[in-house]
């Protein structure tokens, strides 16, 4: 895909209702949305990680107190969208 790593989360963000995913649902999105990102191949989900951590327009946000669920959530700032 022309995409870069950080459109591919952004997409996949957005597609979401809540405008927020686990790290998980961004591997699934992206897997689902562009076949040629098979789930279980490392090097395209390190690069998805490493964008998360270093972009500075995605921002991660622990889990309330109670809710399901394993890992935090990753969202778009605002000011970015």
């Amino acid at each position: 895909p022309a995409c870069s790593y950080a459109s591919l989360i952004g997409q996949a963000i957005l597609a979401s209702p809540i405008k927020r995913l686990t790290l998980n649902q961004i591997y699934t999105y992206i897997s689902l949305a562009y076949p040629f990102y098979k789930r279980g191949q490392s090097g395209w989900q390190n690069s998805i990680r490493h964008n998360l951590s270093l972009n500075g327009c995605f921002t991660k946000t622990k889990r309330e107190d109670g809710e399901k669920g394993k890992g935090s959530w990753w969202m778009i700032n605002p000011e970015d969208e």
